[in-house]
């Protein structure tokens, strides 16, 4: 993701920053879409795997980023609490 982008993309939610994940994280993420266990706050069960995802500055927030466009959309955030080892 281009870095002059990602300075100013901020969470839709909270107005916080946003942050790559680290390819730990994005790990840990995919291994719970695999699971089941990863879903969007509207309910929506993640079922596709991620390459690149972003997480808010306090860490509660992932949002993906399909085809190198970052998708803000508060409704398909995912709660990282939910996934083991991403909650700050």
């Amino acid at each position: 993701m281009d870095k002059k982008l990602l300075d100013i993309l901020c969470c839709p939610a909270s107005k916080q920053s946003l942050l790559l994940l680290s390819s730990d994280q994005l790990d840990r993420m995919n291994a719970a879409i695999t699971a089941g266990k990863a879903v969007q706050l509207d309910g929506q069960a993640v079922n596709k795997p991620m390459k690149e995802a972003l997480i808010t500055r306090d860490g509660k927030l992932l949002y993906r980023i399909d085809d190198g466009i970052p998708v803000l959309l508060a409704e398909e955030a995912i709660a990282a609490a939910s996934i083991d080892g991403l909650a700050a």
